[in-house]
């Protein structure tokens, strides 16, 4: 299950600094080199402390940790929604994405100039929602065409119950209200999923602050983006695209050593990996042994099966049972063995709830 998320932003606002800074990230390479998908896909890997104990622990032949995957596109401008600088045919390319990260120019520069002149993120950020707006209006505008009159004159319950989800849709966004502040029910979720509409999905804001704002933790642009997020329970990440740069250049001690000097504990893309497994609700378990150690992402909620399905759809047709001990129980026992006779080793059904952390051997027949 790899995270994808969509950059979206205006022009000059650093989305294409940050984006290459991305392609150039290269985590592990010896065992999951960056791989570039098309232009403008980028696909990461996820840094996770507990594979790297794995890995030491078991010294395995294969690590593969867990993959993000960026799609980035060019900047939008006002009217990109009807076509105005390709926008339309650009905003398609982020359909299928899970999450939207907006950059959003939280810094002073008068060597880089803002497309608008002058920096104010929330009209920028405004400028990007009305587009996604409109952009998701005409999908559903062009589909309530279609069955409108149908819907009129017919008696099909099926046919009008899709008529007024449409209309409640339609209103809202006519009222510029993006779809993931409306409340819907299950059956109203499961309707619209196949839209992928832009506005329905979570946001996170990219706040790009200057070296010394992001170490003094003070800038008042930022602190009206997080005001502004609270609209909709998104989450904000600060980053200094500049060093984000900077980073990408440099091997794995180098990048430690560099952040340190900073007084820094992580890079602002791992942050921002890290957020958008919060804001999807996403966890990670582990499959480990002397062949492979490797992480796999699950969403909170899953059972056993499911998760053992991730890896195989055989393993969860045929689940029987699942062998499961905590990260932090291996971590505190030392080794398998000594989990297994301290009784942290764990028989789980097909009713467990996957946990966080959980490192897990399926027992499975077909």
């Amino acid at each position: 299950m790899s995270l994808t998320a969509g950059i979206v932003g205006l022009p000059n606002v650093g989305k294409s600094t940050l984006f290459n800074a991305i392609t150039k990230k290269n985590i592990l390479a010896a065992n999951y080199p960056f791989a570039t998908i098309d232009p403008n896909v980028g696909v990461v890997v996820v840094p996770d402390e507990r594979l790297d104990f794995l890995n030491d622990l078991y010294k395995p032949k294969s690590l593969v940790p867990t993959t993000f995957e960026f799609t980035d596109i060019a900047g939008l401008v006002k009217g990109a929604s009807t076509g105005e600088g390709l926008g339309n045919k650009f905003l398609s390319h982020i359909r299928e994405v899970d999450a939207i990260c907006e950059v959003v120019r939280c810094f002073e520069n008068k060597d880089i100039i803002h497309v608008l002149n002058d920096v104010d993120p929330i009209r920028d950020i405004e400028i990007i929602e009305v587009e996604l707006i409109l952009s998701d209006l005409e999908i559903i505008e062009n589909r309530f065409n279609k069955i409108g009159k149908k819907a009129s004159l017919s008696k099909d319950k099926e046919v009008i119950k899709e008529a007024n989800i449409l209309t409640k849709l339609k209103e809202a966004l006519e009222k510029n209200i993006p779809i993931r502040r409306l409340e819907l029910t299950d059956e109203e979720k499961l309707y619209i999923k196949p839209f992928n509409l832009l506005t329905s999905k979570p946001i996170i804001y990219v706040a790009n602050v200057s070296e010394d704002d992001l170490l003094e933790g003070n800038n008042k642009y930022v602190e009206s983006v997080v005001e502004y997020a609270k609209k909709d329970n998104a989450l904000v990440v600060s980053i200094c695209a500049k060093i984000e740069s900077d980073l990408s250049e440099m091997d794995n001690l180098q990048k430690n050593n560099f952040l340190n000097e900073l007084g820094i504990s992580e890079s602002g893309i791992d942050n921002l990996i890290k957020a958008s497994y919060k804001l999807l609700g996403l966890k990670t378990f582990f499959t480990a042994g002397e062949d492979e150690c490797r992480a796999w992402t699950f969403k909170t909620g899953m059972k056993a099966p499911e998760c053992a399905g991730i890896i195989h759809t055989d393993f969860e047709k045929g689940f029987i049972k699942a062998e499961v001990m905590s990260y932090s129980d291996l971590k505190l026992y030392g080794s398998e063995k000594s989990v297994k006779e301290a009784g942290k080793m764990r028989l789980e059904g097909k009713d467990y709830l996957m946990q966080d952390g959980d490192i897990c051997y399926f027992r499975f027949n077909v």
